[in-house]
Formats: structure tokens, C-alpha cells, sequence
């Protein structure tokens, strides 16, 4: 097994009991980054509470479409073409996920990618937490040139064997884990855990096969409609207040993850009559986040700008009744 040479930390003599009780480290490979795109192969190492592997697990997947940049992952659409759907191993990554915190180098990506999957089948990945290992390095100020998962495995000595292929990059990332978690321990340094939100409503929309050649040549962004909408038509009649009416006109930016697809949620905004805005500025009226304390850009330039921040919830009811715009 792999000696913590980088950190020099042995197992503290007590561990943090607000530790969680076992790790779920996830690496899945897709299609592309976009919310249209699927999960072609998926690998797990299960860890115990301190780290220990137990078991991994890894299976390819059939996106039932173009597999994308097959010069990055390697997976054609011959080799995929035989691969179960995610329907049929959807169970299966369930119980491998099953109580325990999903880890992931960059965790809101492969977390938005198995929830998109699961919502798709009708079912809800069994995850409720995440934990990001660019967020752990982050907190613990490991030394490290990039974010990247190379550069976090080199830190620790883990050799690398197969770039991109899910296998050996969720068994890179679990070896560095190990250390970077006793290092965590032994500092009492609190975790950086954050909520994982089930998809609980999905959209989806079909995506065009080419005519020949299995599932077609990759071109990127041959498949994604347009989502460019019609200027709201209403002007912005400046910030939302605390105990009053949302107002059409009002310019509303989300951030993290949301129960209801994103895009469903950002249609019931623009079908309110607000503006959906892609970043935040000092017009911003409203910030929609579950996750008000992730420290990302949205969250940061909310609080510097003092833009108001509601929920999930709280902006499902405020959609409710919407105040009409001036005459």
C-alpha cells in the first residue's frame, strides 16, 4: 500500500467522531460536460471510516448515443455498443454508494452526472454528501503546482497507468485520499462536506443520432439546443426584499444543486416573468442557492454586492405569486 511519505502523518491515536463512517471514491467517464450528456463507464473504491479500502467495483456503460471525445476516454461505439444501459446497473451503483460520503477530484461534476443518470431512470442516487478532494487539499494547503489529479497524485506518489479510464482514476484518486484524509485526522481539520440534492424532476431531450456509423462522429455541441431565450420584457425593478413579493422584471442567478433540473426551474422563472441571469452583478435582484456557504464565484460576489439569497424552497413558494410589473 502506498507510505504517506508526502505528509509524514501517521494515523492519529483518536479519530474525529464527526468524521463520516465510510467514503464512496467515484470516477465516471461521459460523453462531454454538458447536462445532455451521459455516463459511458463508472468505477467506485469503497473506503471505511478511516480510509481503509474494502472493495471497487467498475462497469462501462451504453449512452445509447455518440460517445463523444473517444481520443480522451478510448471507449468507441463498438465497445459500447454491447454495455449494459444505467437502468441496468443503476442498482448495483447504488449499493455501492449506499451510505457513505461520494469523493470525487472536482465532486460537483460526477455528482451532477450519476444524479442526472439516476433522475433519468426515476430513481435517486442514495448520496447525501459530497466531498471534493480539490476542496481537501485546498483546506489542508498541501503544496500542490494545479488542481489537477496528476499533480494531487504525484504530491503522494501515486503513479498513474491509465489516464482517463475510470478504473485506474478512481483508484489514483482513492490512494491519495488515504493520506489526505489521516492528514485531516490528525489535524482535526473539519471536513469539507456538502449536501447532495436528488434530482426529483427531469426534462430530457432527445438527442439526434447520426445517420451512419453507429452512433456518428463526435462534433461538439452538434447535439445541445439552443437555450438562448427572448429578452425579459419587463425592466428590473431592483433587489428582492426580505418578506415581500418577487416582481416581474427581477434579474434571478442560481448556483449549486437543485431538486428540480436546473433548466426546469430557470423556464418556471422565465415563464414568471424574471429575468435568468447567467452571472452576478450589482443588478442582480435574487441568488438561488442551496449551498450558501460553498464559497463559489456566485456566493462570493452575492455577499460582496450584498445581494439577497433564498433557497430552493423559499424561491419555489416566491414563484407562487409574483408581483406584475408596472404599466
Amino acid at each position: 500500500m502506498l507510505e504517506d511519505r508526502a505528509t509524514a502523518v501517521s494515523s492519529p491515536t483518536q479519530w474525529p467522531a464527526a468524521y463520516p463512517k465510510g467514503y464512496a471514491v467515484v470516477d465516471v467517464e461521459t460523453t462531454g460536460l454538458a447536462r445532455d450528456d451521459r455516463i459511458i463507464s463508472a468505477a467506485v473504491y469503497r473506503l471505511d471510516a478511516h480510509g481503509e479500502v474494502e472493495d471497487h467495483w467498475y462497469t462501462l456503460v451504453n449512452p445509447e448515443r455518440d460517445p463523444g471525445p473517444v481520443w480522451i476516454h478510448g471507449l468507441t461505439s463498438e465497445v459500447l455498443d454491447g454495455a449494459p444501459l444505467f437502468g441496468d446497473i443503476a442498482e448495483e451503483f447504488a449499493a455501492r454508494l449506499d451510505g457513505r460520503v461520494l469523493v470525487a477530484h472536482n465532486a460537483v461534476f460526477d455528482w451532477q452526472m450519476i444524479a442526472r443518470e439516476y433522475a433519468r431512470v426515476r430513481r435517486e442516487a442514495p448520496v447525501r454528501q459530497r466531498l471534493c478532494t480539490i476542496a481537501l487539499s485546498k483546506e489542508l494547503g498541501l503544496p500542490l503546482p494545479n488542481h489537477k489529479l496528476e499533480s494531487l497524485a504525484a504530491h503522494f506518489g501515486v503513479v498513474q497507468q491509465r489516464a482517463h479510464h475510470a478504473l485506474d482514476d478512481a483508484r489514483v484518486l482513492a490512494e491519495a485520499f488515504r493520506p489526505t484524509l489521516r492528514a485531516a485526522a490528525a489535524s482535526g481539520v473539519r471536513l469539507p462536506l456538502l449536501e447532495c440534492r436528488p434530482l426529483t424532476e427531469w426534462s430530457d431531450r432527445p438527442v439526434p443520432r447520426q445517420a451512419t456509423g453507429g452512433y456518428g462522429g463526435y462534433r461538439s455541441g452538434s447535439w445541445r439546443p439552443s437555450r438562448k431565450r427572448p429578452a425579459c420584457p419587463y425592466p428590473n425593478p431592483g433587489r428582492y426584499e426580505e418578506g415581500k413579493r418577487l416582481k416581474q422584471g427581477m434579474r434571478v442567478a442560481f448556483s449549486g444543486d437543485t431538486s428540480t433540473e436546473r433548466e426546469l426551474l430557470e423556464d418556471r422563472a422565465v415563464e414568471a416573468g424574471l429575468h435568468v441571469a447567467t452571472s452576478i452583478s450589482r443588478l442582480t435582484s435574487l441568488l438561488v442557492t442551496n449551498d450558501p456557504d460553498s464559497g463559489t464565484s456566485k456566493t462570493v460576489k452575492a455577499r460582496q454586492y450584498g445581494t439577497p439569497i433564498v433557497d430552493e424552497a423559499a424561491f419555489g413558494q416566491l414563484l407562487g405569486d409574483v408581483e406584475p410589473a408596472d404599466a
